[in-house]
C-alpha cells in the first residue's frame, strides 16, 4: 500500500478508496470482498481509509481476507471490514508504528566529510542523518509514533469490537500471528481460504436475493514506514 503513487503489485489509498466508493454507488453490486496480501507500509492515508470502510459497512456489507497476509498498515484496513478472515496458512497483526533515524555522522567524519545545514526555523533540520539525535528531538519522534499507535490501536477496537485496553495489552504489541493464533486472540473472525470465503458471501447472496459481489483490491508488496 503506497500514500499515492502506485507501482507493480501496489495499490494507492486513493485508487483503494475510489474503487471502493464506485463499488458502493454500483447497484449491481450487493457486497465487497477485499483481498489483501501486504506487509503493511507508510501511515499516510491509512486512518482515512480505514474510516470509510468502516462507514461502507453501513451500506453493504464488507468482507476482507488475508491471503496471505495483512501486517501492519493492511491489518488496519483488514480489520475495519464487516468480516475479516486469513488463510489457513497466512498471518496477521504487527499492530505498532515505528520509525528509524539514521547517524552518519561518525562514518562521514571517517571520510573526511563535514555537512553543513544552512536552515530557517528552530526545528526545521531536527532529526537530521548528518549529527545524532538529541534527547529533544528523539521525544517529538517517539510522540508522533505514539499518537499514530493510538489511532491505530482505537481503530483495531472498533473493528474488533473489544475494548481498547486489550488491543494494547494482547494483540497491539506488535507481533504477527498464524491463523488458529490470531483468530483465538478475536483479530480475525475466522480461517479460511479465497474460495471459501467467496462461497460462504455468494449463500449470503442467494439468501438476500442479492446476486453480485465485487472483489475490490488487492493490496501486494507495500511500503516503508508502519512495519
Amino acid at each position: 500500500m503506497v500514500d499515492d503513487v502506485s507501482g507493480p503489485g501496489c495499490v494507492s489509498t486513493q485508487q483503494f478508496a475510489s474503487a471502493l466508493r464506485q463499488a458502493l454507488a454500483d447497484d449491481s453490486v450487493s457486497q465487497i470482498l477485499i483481498d489483501i496480501d501486504s506487509p503493511g507500509g507508510s501511515v499516510y492515508g491509512v486512518s482515512e481509509l480505514a474510516d470509510e470502510i468502516a462507514s461502507a459497512r453501513g451500506q453493504k456489507p464488507v468482507v476482507a481476507i488475508a491471503n496471505s497476509l495483512a501486517a501492519s498498515a493492511a491489518y488496519w484496513i483488514g480489520c475495519s471490514a464487516s468480516e475479516f478472515y486469513v488463510t489457513p496458512g497466512g498471518e496477521v497483526g504487527s499492530i505498532g508504528v515505528w520509525q528509524a533515524h539514521f547517524d552518519y555522522s561518525q562514518a562521514f567524519a571517517a571520510e573526511g566529510i563535514q555537512p553543513t545545514l544552512i536552515s530557517a526555523g528552530k526545528y526545521k533540520v531536527e532529526g537530521n542523518p548528518y549529527a545524532p539525535l538529541d534527547d529533544e528531538a528523539q521525544g517529538f519522534m517517539q510522540s508522533r509514533v505514539d499518537d499514530y499507535y493510538a489511532s491505530f490501536t482505537k481503530a483495531v477496537a472498533r473493528g474488533r469490537g473489544m475494548p481498547i485496553v486489550q488491543v494494547r495489552e494482547g494483540m497491539g504489541q506488535g507481533r504477527v500471528l498464524g491463523a488458529d493464533a490470531a483468530q483465538a486472540q478475536g483479530m480475525v473472525d475466522g480461517v479460511a481460504t479465497f474460495d471459501d470465503v467467496v462461497r460462504k458471501m455468494r449463500r449470503d447472496a442467494r439468501s438476500s436475493a442479492r446476486p453480485r459481489a465485487s472483489r475490490l483490491a488487492r493490496a501486494r508488496n507495500t511500503l516503508a514506514i508502519m512495519g
